[in-house]
Order: C-alpha cells, then sequence, then structure tokens
C-alpha cells in the first residue's frame, strides 16, 4: 500500500512570522501521524525553516515551489538545484501558475525534472488542463465528464520524456485542475480519481505495472478540511497538494490528521 503524502503550497504568502507558527504548529503534531509531509515556502524561508526542522520528526520535509535546471549561471532572480539540495528534499515543478504566468514549456519542465533528480532532489510535477485557463477560471466551471483529448496525458508524457525506469519512482505527480485552483469548487472525488487513474496508465506502459503501482500521484485543487475525506477514500488517490488550506494551521493539521487516520 502507498504511504499517503500531503503537501502544502504556500505559494507568495507567509512572513517570516507567518512561517514560524505554522512550522512550529505542523511539527508538533508530525510525528504522530503516519503519512509524509512536505512543507513548500517562499524561497527565503528556506533556510530558516531547514534550522527549524533540523531536529523534526522523519516524515516531516521541506521542498521547494520551483528551480531553473541549470546548477548556475546569469539567470536574474532564478534558483538553482545547488541552491535548493541541502536545504530541501522535494521541488515542484511544472505548477499550471508556472505554465500560465511564466509561459513555462513542457520541454522547459522536462528539463528541470531531469536536473532536480540528478541533483537528488524529488519533482512534484504538476498537471492539469492547461488550455484556456483563464477561461475555465471565469466560470465554465468543473467538467462532468473525463476529456482526455486534453493536455494532462500529454503534460505527463512529455514530462517523464528521458526519466530512466530507476528513478522515475523518486518522482510524485499531482493532478490539479485548472478550473478547481483557488475557486472553491474542487474537483468530486470520483472524477479526481478517474482521471489519476488515466495518469497511472501513462506511467504503466512506459515504465510496467510494478513501477505504476508504487508510484504516488495526488489530488490538488481547492483541497480543504471539508472535502478531504472525498479525495482521501479513493484508490488511487494518494494524498493531496493543499493551496489556500495550507495557510491555516488548524485547518492544515485537521487535513493531515485525515490522512493519517487520525480524525
Amino acid at each position: 500500500m502507498r504511504r499517503p503524502i500531503v503537501i502544502a503550497n504556500w505559494k507568495m504568502n507567509t512572513t517570516l512570522a507567518d512561517a514560524t507558527v505554522l512550522t512550529t504548529a505542523v511539527k508538533n503534531q508530525a510525528e504522530r501521524l503516519d503519512i509524509d509531509i512536505v512543507l513548500c515556502p517562499p524561497f527565503v524561508w528556506l533556510y530558516p525553516m531547514a534550522e527549524m526542522l533540523e531536529r523534526s520528526p522523519k516524515n516531516l520535509h521541506l521542498g521547494a515551489q520551483n528551480m531553473w535546471f541549470a546548477d548556475k549561471g546569469a539567470m536574474t532572480g532564478e534558483i538553482s538545484p545547488l541552491m535548493i539540495k541541502n536545504l530541501a528534499k522535494y521541488v515542484i515543478l511544472g505548477h499550471s501558475e508556472r505554465r500560465s504566468y511564466f509561459a513555462e514549456t513542457n520541454e522547459l519542465i522536462n528539463d528541470k525534472i531531469k536536473s532536480a533528480l540528478k541533483n537528488g532532489l524529488k519533482p512534484i510535477i504538476c498537471v492539469g488542463e492547461h488550455k484556456k485557463m483563464q477561461e475555465e477560471k471565469r466560470g465554465r466551471g468543473r467538467p462532468v465528464r473525463v476529456n482526455l483529448k486534453s493536455d494532462i496525458i500529454s503534460q505527463l508524457k512529455e514530462a517523464l520524456h528521458g526519466v530512466d525506469k530507476d528513478e522515475v519512482e523518486k518522482i510524485i505527480i499531482a493532478y490539479e485542475p485548472i478550473w478547481a485552483i483557488g475557486t472553491g469548487d474542487p474537483a468530486t472525488g470520483a472524477y479526481a480519481n478517474e482521471i489519476i487513474s488515466n495518469l497511472r496508465d501513462v506511467v504503466q506502459k512506459k515504465y510496467g505495472r510494478s513501477i505504476a503501482e508504487r508510484i504516488k500521484i495526488l489530488y490538488g485543487g481547492s483541497v480543504d478540511e471539508d472535502n478531504i475525506k472525498e479525495f482521501l477514500y479513493q484508490p488511487e488517490i494518494d494524498g493531496v497538494l493543499v493551496g489556500g488550506a495550507s495557510l491555516k494551521a488548524k485547518e492544515f493539521i485537521k487535513i493531515c490528521r485525515e490522512a493519517g487516520g487520525k480524525e
């Protein structure tokens, strides 16, 4: 059975004081839970949080929200894997906000994934219906049926291009429907489960059944304490990538406790 994982993406939020309070609250609860927890703060808080978590429970980890693929160079404002690897274990790559607002392509994301793996980081690869992002978020709402002709499948296939069989299990995949992120209107558990089942099929065709059964695939998009059970009880969903709710210590801890079977 795949061990559940809950990932907090704080995005461009928190002061250092906020980050300290949130980190301390999660740290005090993590040891009691049979899950993995990853906190992904803004880059500037990685170092102080790494110090705070130096003696943390083994199931509590840090992740970065993005990175460039080169180890160093003239890339003003960017962060390299060498800068991250001694502070964090995970890195989010391919998030829809990076794809849309920063025009990141599948090819660039693939370069980042291979660079992360080369540097000992575990990529959290986000995929979702990227096309017509703004139209989806403006009110088309969630679809009533799965559309595999969207770019979800191609995003994953291109993300995994050139990734060796012995490296792929270090990857976590997160399905985040564009129309659900920040809208308060998440996918249904059944819908997310069907999409994730199809994503797992992509992995199986490329790497075989045993790897596909072991790799973790998460759901993200308006996850909160009220709907978390709907996703956790789906057979193909191995955890959640949490946005806004991860900024509220009490709510995020409840989500973690649900994932750990403590609620």
